[in-house]
Protein backbone atom coordinates (compact mmCIF):
# COMPACT_ATOMS: atom_id res chain seq x y z
CA UNK A 1 0.00 0.00 0.00
CA UNK A 2 2.83 2.41 0.77
CA UNK A 3 4.46 2.04 -2.64
CA UNK A 4 1.14 2.62 -4.39
CA UNK A 5 0.31 5.67 -2.31
CA UNK A 6 3.63 7.31 -2.96
CA UNK A 7 3.53 6.50 -6.65
CA UNK A 8 0.19 8.27 -6.94
CA UNK A 9 1.44 11.23 -4.96
CA UNK A 10 4.42 11.84 -7.21
CA UNK A 11 2.68 11.01 -10.47
CA UNK A 12 2.61 14.11 -12.61
CA UNK A 13 5.63 15.79 -11.08
CA UNK A 14 8.20 17.52 -13.24
CA UNK A 15 6.21 17.85 -16.41
CA UNK A 16 3.04 19.00 -18.10
CA UNK A 17 1.12 22.06 -16.96
CA UNK A 18 1.83 25.69 -17.58
CA UNK A 19 5.19 27.16 -16.71
CA UNK A 20 5.34 29.13 -13.48
CA UNK A 21 5.77 32.90 -13.71
CA UNK A 22 9.32 33.99 -14.47
CA UNK A 23 10.19 30.34 -15.07
CA UNK A 24 13.00 30.69 -17.59
CA UNK A 25 15.23 28.36 -15.56
CA UNK A 26 12.86 25.42 -15.49
CA UNK A 27 11.58 25.93 -19.00
CA UNK A 28 14.74 24.26 -20.31
CA UNK A 29 14.33 21.19 -18.09
CA UNK A 30 13.03 17.81 -19.22
CA UNK A 31 9.38 16.84 -19.27
CA UNK A 32 9.10 13.61 -17.32
CA UNK A 33 5.55 13.39 -16.06
CA UNK A 34 5.79 10.27 -13.93
CA UNK A 35 9.35 10.36 -12.52
CA UNK A 36 9.69 11.13 -8.82
CA UNK A 37 12.23 13.37 -7.21
CA UNK A 38 13.28 12.17 -3.77
CA UNK A 39 14.69 14.64 -1.25
CA UNK A 40 16.24 13.31 1.95
CA UNK A 41 17.23 15.40 4.99
CA UNK A 42 20.68 14.19 6.03
CA UNK A 43 22.24 14.55 9.47
CA UNK A 44 25.64 16.25 9.37
CA UNK A 45 27.06 16.53 12.86
CA UNK A 46 30.23 14.59 13.65
CA UNK A 47 28.48 11.59 15.30
CA UNK A 48 26.42 11.15 12.09
CA UNK A 49 29.39 10.76 9.75
CA UNK A 50 30.18 9.16 7.40
CA UNK A 51 26.92 9.42 5.45
CA UNK A 52 25.48 6.60 3.35
CA UNK A 53 24.24 7.10 -0.22
CA UNK A 54 25.13 10.78 -0.37
CA UNK A 55 27.52 10.22 -3.29
CA UNK A 56 24.57 9.05 -5.43
CA UNK A 57 22.62 12.31 -5.05
CA UNK A 58 22.20 14.61 -8.03
CA UNK A 59 22.23 17.73 -5.85
CA UNK A 60 23.46 18.25 -2.30
CA UNK A 61 22.15 21.39 -0.64
CA UNK A 62 24.02 22.68 2.43
CA UNK A 63 21.95 24.67 4.92
CA UNK A 64 22.74 26.40 8.18
CA UNK A 65 20.67 25.21 11.14
CA UNK A 66 20.52 25.90 14.86
CA UNK A 67 23.64 26.76 16.86
CA UNK A 68 25.52 27.54 13.65
CA UNK A 69 25.66 23.88 12.58
CA UNK A 70 24.80 22.48 9.15
CA UNK A 71 22.43 19.96 7.66
CA UNK A 72 22.23 18.52 4.15
CA UNK A 73 19.30 18.09 1.81
CA UNK A 74 20.16 15.43 -0.78
CA UNK A 75 18.04 15.27 -3.95
CA UNK A 76 17.83 12.09 -6.05
CA UNK A 77 16.33 11.41 -9.45
CA UNK A 78 18.88 9.86 -11.82
CA UNK A 79 19.62 6.95 -9.46
CA UNK A 80 18.54 5.60 -6.09
CA UNK A 81 21.15 3.94 -3.86
CA UNK A 82 20.10 0.98 -1.69
CA UNK A 83 20.35 2.97 1.54
CA UNK A 84 20.42 6.70 2.40
CA UNK A 85 21.15 8.31 5.73
CA UNK A 86 21.34 9.08 8.50
CA UNK A 87 17.97 10.81 8.13
CA UNK A 88 17.09 13.75 10.38
CA UNK A 89 14.36 16.34 10.84
CA UNK A 90 13.04 18.84 8.30
CA UNK A 91 13.21 22.63 8.47
CA UNK A 92 10.98 25.42 7.17
CA UNK A 93 13.66 26.34 4.61
CA UNK A 94 13.13 22.98 2.91
CA UNK A 95 9.53 23.77 2.00
CA UNK A 96 10.35 26.80 -0.16
CA UNK A 97 13.47 25.21 -1.60
CA UNK A 98 11.64 22.07 -2.75
CA UNK A 99 8.78 23.87 -4.50
CA UNK A 100 10.87 23.96 -7.69
CA UNK A 101 10.69 20.17 -8.00
CA UNK A 102 6.88 19.98 -8.24
CA UNK A 103 5.62 17.73 -5.43
CA UNK A 104 8.77 15.78 -4.57
CA UNK A 105 8.89 13.09 -1.91
CA UNK A 106 10.54 14.44 1.25
CA UNK A 107 12.04 11.84 3.58
CA UNK A 108 12.72 13.16 7.08
CA UNK A 109 12.73 11.84 10.63
CA UNK A 110 10.19 14.33 11.94
CA UNK A 111 9.82 18.02 12.76
CA UNK A 112 8.77 20.19 15.63
CA UNK A 113 5.03 20.20 16.24
CA UNK A 114 4.42 23.77 15.04
CA UNK A 115 6.12 23.06 11.71
CA UNK A 116 4.22 19.85 10.95
CA UNK A 117 1.04 21.63 9.70
CA UNK A 118 3.17 23.61 7.23
CA UNK A 119 4.75 20.42 5.96
CA UNK A 120 1.35 18.80 5.55
CA UNK A 121 0.09 21.84 3.61
CA UNK A 122 3.16 22.10 1.37
CA UNK A 123 3.01 20.79 -2.23
CA UNK A 124 5.12 17.73 -1.52
CA UNK A 125 4.71 14.16 -0.31
CA UNK A 126 5.90 13.96 3.33
CA UNK A 127 7.58 10.66 4.12
CA UNK A 128 8.45 10.41 7.83
CA UNK A 129 8.91 6.97 9.41
CA UNK A 130 5.31 6.94 10.60
CA UNK A 131 4.10 7.05 7.00
CA UNK A 132 6.53 4.41 5.76
CA UNK A 133 7.73 2.19 8.62
CA UNK A 134 8.99 -0.53 6.29
CA UNK A 135 11.21 1.95 4.44
CA UNK A 136 13.21 2.97 7.53
CA UNK A 137 15.50 1.11 9.88
CA UNK A 138 17.88 1.84 12.73
CA UNK A 139 21.52 1.01 12.13
CA UNK A 140 23.78 -0.56 14.72
CA UNK A 141 26.93 1.36 13.84
CA UNK A 142 26.12 4.46 15.87
CA UNK A 143 23.82 5.75 18.60
CA UNK A 144 20.39 7.27 18.10
CA UNK A 145 19.30 9.72 16.81
CA UNK A 146 22.13 9.49 14.26
CA UNK A 147 21.29 5.98 13.04
CA UNK A 148 18.02 6.27 11.09
CA UNK A 149 18.31 5.09 7.47
CA UNK A 150 16.00 4.97 4.46
CA UNK A 151 15.61 2.19 1.90
CA UNK A 152 14.36 4.32 -1.01
CA UNK A 153 13.18 1.38 -3.13
CA UNK A 154 10.51 0.73 -0.48
CA UNK A 155 9.28 4.30 -0.59
CA UNK A 156 9.28 5.58 -4.18
CA UNK A 157 9.10 4.20 -7.71
CA UNK A 158 12.31 3.64 -9.60
CA UNK A 159 14.59 6.52 -10.56
CA UNK A 160 13.92 8.50 -13.72
CA UNK A 161 17.50 8.40 -14.96
CA UNK A 162 17.42 12.19 -15.36
CA UNK A 163 19.58 14.44 -13.19
CA UNK A 164 17.35 16.33 -10.75
CA UNK A 165 19.43 19.45 -11.38
CA UNK A 166 17.87 19.63 -14.84
CA UNK A 167 14.43 19.85 -13.27
CA UNK A 168 15.69 22.84 -11.30
CA UNK A 169 16.86 24.52 -14.50
CA UNK A 170 20.60 24.00 -14.09
CA UNK A 171 22.39 23.94 -17.43
CA UNK A 172 25.32 21.62 -18.13
CA UNK A 173 27.93 22.25 -20.77
CA UNK A 174 31.40 23.62 -21.52
CA UNK A 175 32.77 26.13 -19.04
CA UNK A 176 32.02 29.78 -19.75
CA UNK A 177 34.76 32.20 -20.64
CA UNK A 178 36.69 33.84 -17.86
CA UNK A 179 37.19 32.45 -14.42
CA UNK A 180 40.30 32.24 -12.30
CA UNK A 181 42.31 29.21 -11.19
CA UNK A 182 41.34 28.18 -7.68
CA UNK A 183 42.88 25.23 -5.82
CA UNK A 184 40.63 25.46 -2.76
CA UNK A 185 37.64 27.32 -1.35
CA UNK A 186 36.22 27.41 2.17
CA UNK A 187 32.73 28.27 3.42
CA UNK A 188 32.29 28.89 7.13
CA UNK A 189 29.19 28.80 9.30
CA UNK A 190 29.38 29.79 12.98
CA UNK A 191 29.95 26.15 14.01
CA UNK A 192 30.68 24.36 10.73
CA UNK A 193 33.19 24.54 7.89
CA UNK A 194 33.25 23.20 4.33
CA UNK A 195 36.43 22.96 2.24
CA UNK A 196 36.42 22.17 -1.47
CA UNK A 197 39.81 21.25 -2.98
CA UNK A 198 40.34 20.67 -6.68
CA UNK A 199 41.70 17.25 -7.65
CA UNK A 200 43.18 17.25 -11.14
CA UNK A 201 43.41 13.46 -10.96
CA UNK A 202 39.72 12.93 -10.22
CA UNK A 203 38.60 16.12 -11.98
CA UNK A 204 36.39 16.79 -8.99
CA UNK A 205 36.20 19.06 -5.97
CA UNK A 206 37.06 16.97 -2.92
CA UNK A 207 34.88 17.72 0.09
CA UNK A 208 36.08 18.19 3.65
CA UNK A 209 33.91 19.11 6.61
CA UNK A 210 35.18 20.73 9.79
CA UNK A 211 38.75 20.16 8.66
CA UNK A 212 38.37 16.43 7.98
CA UNK A 213 38.01 14.79 4.54
CA UNK A 214 34.40 13.68 4.08
CA UNK A 215 34.14 10.04 3.11
CA UNK A 216 31.48 7.57 2.16
CA UNK A 217 30.86 4.41 4.15
CA UNK A 218 33.14 2.68 1.66
CA UNK A 219 35.95 5.11 2.49
CA UNK A 220 36.04 7.11 -0.76
CA UNK A 221 36.21 10.87 -0.33
CA UNK A 222 33.05 12.73 -1.29
CA UNK A 223 33.42 14.98 -4.30
CA UNK A 224 31.47 17.28 -6.59
CA UNK A 225 31.76 18.20 -10.25
CA UNK A 226 30.39 21.66 -9.53
CA UNK A 227 30.13 23.65 -6.32
CA UNK A 228 27.81 26.66 -6.21
CA UNK A 229 28.37 29.03 -3.31
CA UNK A 230 25.10 30.94 -3.36
CA UNK A 231 24.98 34.13 -1.31
CA UNK A 232 21.57 34.38 0.34
CA UNK A 233 19.74 36.04 3.21
CA UNK A 234 19.79 33.90 6.34
CA UNK A 235 17.44 35.30 8.97
CA UNK A 236 15.87 34.04 12.20
CA UNK A 237 12.64 32.08 11.77
CA UNK A 238 9.79 31.79 14.25
CA UNK A 239 10.86 28.26 15.17
CA UNK A 240 13.27 27.01 17.84
CA UNK A 241 14.88 23.69 18.66
CA UNK A 242 14.50 21.87 21.97
CA UNK A 243 17.45 23.75 23.40
CA UNK A 244 15.81 27.10 22.67
CA UNK A 245 18.11 27.93 19.75
CA UNK A 246 16.43 29.91 16.98
CA UNK A 247 16.12 28.06 13.69
CA UNK A 248 17.64 30.03 10.78
CA UNK A 249 15.55 30.54 7.65
CA UNK A 250 17.41 30.60 4.33
CA UNK A 251 15.69 32.67 1.65
CA UNK A 252 16.05 30.88 -1.69
CA UNK A 253 13.62 33.11 -3.62
CA UNK A 254 15.09 36.41 -4.71
CA UNK A 255 18.38 37.34 -6.33
CA UNK A 256 22.02 37.83 -5.48
CA UNK A 257 25.55 36.82 -6.29
CA UNK A 258 27.23 33.44 -6.37
CA UNK A 259 30.55 31.77 -7.00
CA UNK A 260 30.65 28.72 -9.28
CA UNK A 261 33.54 26.29 -8.85
CA UNK A 262 34.16 23.94 -11.77
CA UNK A 263 37.16 22.49 -13.58
CA UNK A 264 39.57 23.95 -11.04
CA UNK A 265 38.32 27.48 -11.72
CA UNK A 266 36.05 29.94 -9.93
CA UNK A 267 33.50 31.99 -11.85
CA UNK A 268 31.52 34.94 -10.59
CA UNK A 269 27.80 34.60 -11.18
CA UNK A 270 24.43 36.09 -10.40
CA UNK A 271 21.35 34.13 -9.38
CA UNK A 272 17.65 34.83 -9.62
CA UNK A 273 14.59 32.89 -8.54
CA UNK A 274 11.42 34.84 -9.13
CA UNK A 275 8.98 32.54 -7.35
CA UNK A 276 9.05 29.42 -5.22
CA UNK A 277 7.65 27.38 -8.12
CA UNK A 278 10.55 28.47 -10.33
CA UNK A 279 14.02 27.08 -10.61
CA UNK A 280 17.08 29.23 -9.99
CA UNK A 281 18.68 30.89 -12.99
CA UNK A 282 22.43 31.42 -12.81
CA UNK A 283 24.07 33.86 -15.21
CA UNK A 284 27.53 35.25 -15.86
CA UNK A 285 28.19 38.94 -15.08
CA UNK A 286 27.54 39.77 -18.75
CA UNK A 287 24.12 38.07 -18.66
CA UNK A 288 24.88 34.73 -20.33
CA UNK A 289 23.65 31.44 -18.92
CA UNK A 290 26.07 29.89 -16.46
CA UNK A 291 26.85 26.27 -17.29
CA UNK A 292 27.89 23.55 -14.87
CA UNK A 293 30.08 20.47 -15.19
CA UNK A 294 28.23 17.19 -15.58
CA UNK A 295 27.96 15.22 -12.35
CA UNK A 296 26.98 15.88 -8.77
CA UNK A 297 26.34 19.50 -7.86
CA UNK A 298 26.73 20.94 -4.37
CA UNK A 299 24.84 24.14 -3.54
CA UNK A 300 26.18 25.79 -0.40
CA UNK A 301 23.95 28.53 0.99
CA UNK A 302 26.28 31.16 2.41
CA UNK A 303 25.09 34.34 4.14
CA UNK A 304 25.35 37.27 1.75
CA UNK A 305 28.17 39.71 2.56
CA UNK A 306 26.96 42.80 4.36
Amino acid sequence: MLFTAVAVAVSGCQGGGSPAPDDRARSTGPSVSDSPVLAVKIDNVRPARPPTGLDAADIVYVEQVEAGLSRLLAVYSSQLPPVIGPVRSARETDLELLRQFDRPVLAFSGAQSKLLPLIEAAPLRPLPPGEAPDAYFRGRDRAAPHNLYLRPERAVPEASGVNAAEYAGFEFGPAPQGGKPLPRYTVRYPAARFDFSWSAERKQWLVAMDGTPSRTQAGRQLSAATVIVQHVTVRPSRFHDRGGNTTPYTETVGSGTALVLRDGMVHEAEWERGAAESGTAFTTPDGRDMTFAAGQTWVVYAPAPR
